[in-house]
This record gives structure tokens, C-alpha cells and sequence, in this order.
């Protein structure tokens, strides 16, 4: 049985996308996955399950349409997938609250790094089936524009140590 991540698109941030991670944690038990755990209230869910990566994208994708009524992005890591993600960090030094990994579903076309726009002192890194931002000064005022992003969904470097670590344990 595999350990998951599975990482929602858009979920309780900025008002958009209300979903208790009770509800959540409830339509993965519905489906079948084991050892379910929600981390955050930002659409993280951890859990173990005998079916392939796409198949509980698709099931967990399907569950959550049926629950708001729109399609909800969700990116889903193996427990080893987490890990690596955590371990391939560009940025080991820059502060982990301020340096995020935009996971994809594919790995970022080869001219990830020339669309980028708006770039002041941000440092951007192609991994992959991610793309490593080191934000600098704080990510608050970035203006930073990275296209094939916009499919993704971000976590911090703290976020992404902690679902690793819940991860390798279910």
C-alpha cells in the first residue's frame, strides 16, 4: 500500500474555496484511503491506498467536484515523491517560510525560466515536477509572474517537512 500527498488547488486561501478539513478528511475515509490526515487548514490530506497515483487524483478530484459543485485542482506526491521535493530544495539556506515549491502535475516545459516576469529579487529554480521560489524579502510584496504556475498549487518548505514526515509514517 502507498503513502499520499495530496495537495487541493485554491482551498480556504483568500476567501476563495471554503472546505472544512473535517469534510475533507471525511470524503477520503468515503473512498477508501487509509490512514487519512488533513495538516493545515490549506487542503493538505495525507494518506495510504492500493490504487496508482492517477487513479486517487481522479477518485479525490471526482469526490470533491461532487462536493462543491466545480472541478477542484488537486496535485497528488508519493510519500518518496514529498521527500524528494524536500530534499531537491535549491534554496537551503533561505528562510522555509519565504520558499515554496509550486507543485505540477507535469514536469515545467524547458522555457519555464525565460516567461517569468516581474522578478526583483526572487530566485527561481525549475525542479521536476516542481518549481522552487526563494522569495527574499518576503512574499508579500513580490510581483512575481510564472505562467505555468498558474496550474500549480504552492506549499512552503516548513509545509512540505511536515506532510514528508506525516507522510513517511502512514
Amino acid at each position: 500500500m502507498a503513502s499520499y500527498v495530496a495537495l487541493l488547488r485554491a482551498v480556504n486561501v483568500g476567501g476563495t474555496g471554503k472546505l472544512p478539513m473535517a469534510e475533507l478528511k471525511a470524503m477520503c475515509v468515503a473512498e477508501g484511503f487509509e490512514k487519512v490526515q488533513t495538516y493545515i487548514a490549506s487542503g493538505n490530506v495525507v494518506f495510504s491506498d492500493d490504487r496508482s497515483e492517477p487513479e486517487v487524483k481522479a477518485a479525490l478530484e471526482n469526490r470533491l467536484k461532487d462536493y462543491a459543485g466545480k472541478p477542484v485542482g488537486v496535485i497528488v506526491r508519493t510519500a518518496k515523491e514529498m521527500a524528494d521535493v524536500l530534499n531537491a530544495n535549491p534554496f537551503p539556506d533561505a528562510p522555509p517560510n519565504w520558499t515554496v515549491a509550486i507543485f505540477l502535475d507535469a514536469p515545467p516545459p524547458a522555457d519555464t525560466l525565460d516567461a517569468v516576469k516581474d522578478r526583483k529579487d526572487e530566485e527561481v529554480r525549475v525542479g521536476k515536477r516542481e518549481i522552487y521560489v526563494a522569495f527574499g524579502p518576503g512574499m508579500g510584496r513580490s510581483k512575481l509572474k510564472i505562467p505555468v504556475a498558474a496550474g500549480g498549487t504552492a506549499r512552503n518548505i516548513n509545509t512540505i517537512a511536515k506532510l514528508a514526515e506525516l507522510a513517511s509514517s502512514t
